[in-house]
């Protein structure tokens, strides 16, 4: 039996379907069940819609501080980043879902995918005004207190995407310990997509870098290096000066090691379970 949001969203298509969304972030996560148990190219189109319309509003107050050419810029290559994201992690999504025993197909999992990252733009699309009157009204770049007002901007709108991408991701973890053999398995899903996700998003932000723009330095849309180096190299450089003359081999030891650590903890039999109403509505 359809909930009456359900009902609305098959009279009035994709619209109905983007007013829908908001009701996931309430405690119980709305029709997020249905909407996973059951894909549709209306769902689908709400949710690339959300994401491109919140992540443009909030992208263009990301860059707005720098100038207004820089916000324009982001307002692009964000809704990009998220995209990207789903398209480059979406297969090992599918297939961690599969192996960890989540109980959700590759349609499921997808979906479950786009209407994460569609209450990330969501959150962030709302809170776009607040975020681009604060770029507003602080002292630009070269000012008296810029250079202040920079790093303030840069710590709020960091905390923002982190409380937005939390948020958006903690409303699935109860679909996914309902739906999967045990709760554990469910879970052990959960932290393995965030880690893929984080994973993949982490390089591709790096290569469609700047996002804040920095004081200094040109207004650009990408920078001239974006392909010439990776986050995970910088990181790496970033280790082995902080090591003081550690042979890199140990690193590596310790980085197989942590691996062989994550893999057990991970290890899961493959099962597949429906996502009936029943499960929705259990407490």
């Amino acid at each position: 039996m359809k909930s009456p949001e359900g009902e609305r969203e098959e009279a009035g298509g994709v619209l109905a379907a983007m007013l829908a969304l908001p009701g996931m972030l309430r405690p119980g996560g709305g029709e997020a069940g249905e909407w996973i148990e059951g894909p549709t190219w209306k769902r689908v189109v709400a949710c690339l819609l959300v994401i491109v319309l919140g992540g443009a509003a909030f992208g263009y107050s990301l860059g707005l501080w720098r100038a207004g050419l820089m916000g324009g810029y982001v307002a692009v290559k964000l809704p990009l980043l998220v995209l990207l994201t789903v398209v480059t992690n979406g297969l090992l999504n599918g297939l961690l879902a599969q192996l960890l025993g989540s109980g959700f197909g590759f349609r499921q999992t997808v979906q479950a995918q786009l209407m994460s990252f569609a209450l990330f733009a969501l959150i962030t699309g709302s809170l776009s005004p607040v975020t681009a009157a604060m770029a507003w009204g602080a002292p630009g770049p070269g000012e008296k207190g810029g250079q202040q007002a920079y790093q303030i901007i840069l710590l709020t709108q960091t905390l923002v995407i982190a409380y937005a991408g939390v948020t958006s991701c903690r409303r699935f973890l109860p679909l996914l310990e309902r739906a999967a053999e045990t709760a554990a398995a469910g879970r052990r899903v959960f932290f393995a997509w965030l880690a893929g996700n984080l994973f993949v998003g982490a390089q591709l932000s790096w290569n469609l870098r700047p996002f804040f723009g920095q004081p200094g330095r040109p207004v650009e849309f990408l920078r001239a290096d974006w392909n010439r180096s990776s986050f995970y190299e910088a990181i790496w450089r970033n280790v082995e000066s902080l090591a003081g003359g550690v042979d890199a081999g140990v690193w590596w030891v310790l980085v197989g090691m942590c691996g062989l650590v994550v893999t057990g903890l991970f290890h899961a039999r493959v099962t597949s379970f429906p996502l009936t109403q029943q499960d929705n509505e259990r407490p």
